[in-house]
């Protein structure tokens, strides 16, 4: 028999070691390929993740702002609603002569403390009374025009007769204070 041959076993060493490091080389691709495929997969997570915290906090951030309005405006009909008894309240005082007055005065006495009080929760709730007087510039963010008239010694645009006055809930206007303004072009 003859005997191997230096050439040959080297050549076998060789052959089987390529073999493995092609082996080894599958083997690593085949991780380096699942790695990326974890980190590819771990990068979608993250950016689930981080969309659903955004969402998170935009619906705290919505839900608060609801709230605070929920608040502040949750009300306003009803406040609408108590606009009419301010105004019968202020009515009957502006037409009370001197002598009805004198006449019944714990009863005026009686209607001015209910206006009073009835100003001061409106204040307590955030209701603000718009009260333009005659001779002030016309606002269209916060007076109504219920008419034009050129009434001599005015300049237009100037108030002329207040009819209501307005009211605001924080910031937003509940009802326009109603007035007559001035058409004069000359003043």
């Amino acid at each position: 028999m003859a005997e191997p041959r230096d050439d040959d076993f080297l050549d076998d060493i060789e052959e089987a070691t390529a073999e493995e490091q092609e082996q080894a080389m599958a083997e690593i691709t085949d991780e380096a390929a699942e790695i990326d495929a974890l980190r590819a997969e771990r990068d979608a997570f993250q950016d689930k993740f981080m969309r659903a915290l955004a969402d998170a906090e935009n619906a705290r951030k919505r839900a608060q702002k609801d709230r605070a309005e929920a608040e502040n405006y949750g009300g306003s009909k009803l406040a609408r609603d108590m606009l009419p008894v301010h105004d019968n309240l202020k009515r009957a005082l502006d037409t009370v002569t001197d002598e009805q007055r004198a006449g019944a005065p714990a009863l005026f006495e009686g209607i001015e403390l209910t206006l009073r009080e009835l100003l001061n929760v409106f204040s307590k709730h955030g209701i603000t009374v718009i009260d333009p007087q005659v001779g002030d510039r016309f606002d269209p963010q916060l007076h109504e025009a219920m008419f034009e008239a050129p009434l001599p010694g005015t300049n237009a645009g100037e108030i002329i007769q207040v009819s209501t006055q307005g009211f605001i809930l924080h910031d937003r206007i509940l009802r326009p204070a109603q007035v007559g303004v001035s058409s004069n072009r000359n003043g």
